[in-house]
């Protein structure tokens, strides 16, 4: 119908029969088009020319490197040479730069002995001396983001000890952040309880209370991830961050568990209507960072559209 009418405007006679006609048929309402761009987490050994062009195809339009534990591992040993690193990081950067896409953050590596909060200051000024290093080599990809857990899990009544390790920790790397013209962003950590097995503590970070009072003792620059799996009701940890939000992982879950659900599989019990409204009510403008289990890239634009039509048709 639409494509008669066009016609019709574009020649009067050509649709001008001289009798009276009843009104054509409306077209039917659009969905509306979801706000944010694609991204995804892919591993930096994964970043070929075949991959990022498929992804662009499909809707991708930013990456998260991740899968750093190709270059340090969690001993903070380095394993290739630094000849090898950057060319290896070169030959990730020309694939994307081909593909069309960009690289908005980088997954930075975690674990037990690469942890900022360690309380041995020796060891604790050795991580941020090889995350430093990481970082200025990461500076060949030009991402936006640097993107840090906070901790690994923690010994019993160490934790206000631990906070403070971490906010000395973070103060020094957001330093050498800016020095590639990229953002810091620490992200939540998965905790629905404060006691895990093995005579441990979750790690930190793992309820909004907890994340809302590091932030405050972390400098302005440094800005918050949201991780959608790691937390029950994610959309409270969103309006709690406000305008602190910069990135996001998109998956679905329970927030007890490392689930990472497709967020279009129903398998999780996030509440995408009320996540989407707490990420338009804080001005959130990143990417839709997908970290979760799929398929096939092109499932990522049709869920999040998907999503974001539900949740306008809910208001």
């Amino acid at each position: 119908m639409l494509t008669i009418l066009l016609a019709c405007f574009l020649s009067f006679s050509a649709c001008d029969s001289g009798k009276d006609e009843p009104a054509p048929e409306q077209p039917s309402k659009e969905d509306p088009v979801a706000p944010l761009k694609i991204g995804y987490g892919l591993a930096i050994g994964n970043f070929t020319a075949e991959k990022l062009t498929y992804a662009k195809s499909v809707g991708v339009s930013y990456v998260e490197a991740s899968g750093m534990g190709l270059f340090l591992d969690g001993n903070r040993n380095f394993k290739l040479s630094d000849e090898e690193i950057v060319k290896r990081l070169t030959e990730a950067k020309k694939a994307a730069d081909a593909a069309g896409i960009k690289v908005w953050s980088v997954h930075m590596p975690f674990g037990q002995n690469i942890d900022l909060s360690l309380l041995d200051e020796e060891a604790r000024l050795d991580v941020v001396a090889k995350h430093k290093k990481l970082i200025g080599f990461l500076k060949i990809l030009e991402p936006q983001i640097i993107l840090f857990h906070p901790s690994y899990y923690l010994g019993l009544n160490e934790r206000d000890r631990r906070k403070s390790q971490l906010i000395k920790s973070a103060t020094e790397l957001d330093k050498a952040v800016q020095s590639i013209n990229a953002t810091m962003v620490l992200e939540n950590m998965l905790g629905p309880e404060l006691l895990a097995s093995n005579g441990r503590e979750r790690p930190l970070m793992r309820t909004v209370e907890e994340t809302v009072e590091i932030f405050q003792r972390l400098p302005k620059t440094i800005y918050s991830a949201i991780d959608m799996n790691h937390i029950k009701n994610p959309e409270n940890l969103i309006k709690a961050m406000g305008s602190r939000l910069k990135t996001v992982h998109i998956a679905d879950g329970t927030g007890a568990a490392e689930n990472h659900f497709f967020p279009c599989t129903g398998e999780g019990k996030n509440n995408w209507n009320a996540i989407l409204a707490a990420l338009e009510e804080v001005k959130y403008t990143g990417p839709f960072m997908y970290e979760s289990a799929f398929e096939d890239e092109k499932d990522f634009a049709a869920c999040y559209q998907s999503l974001y039509t539900n949740y306008i048709n809910s208001k």
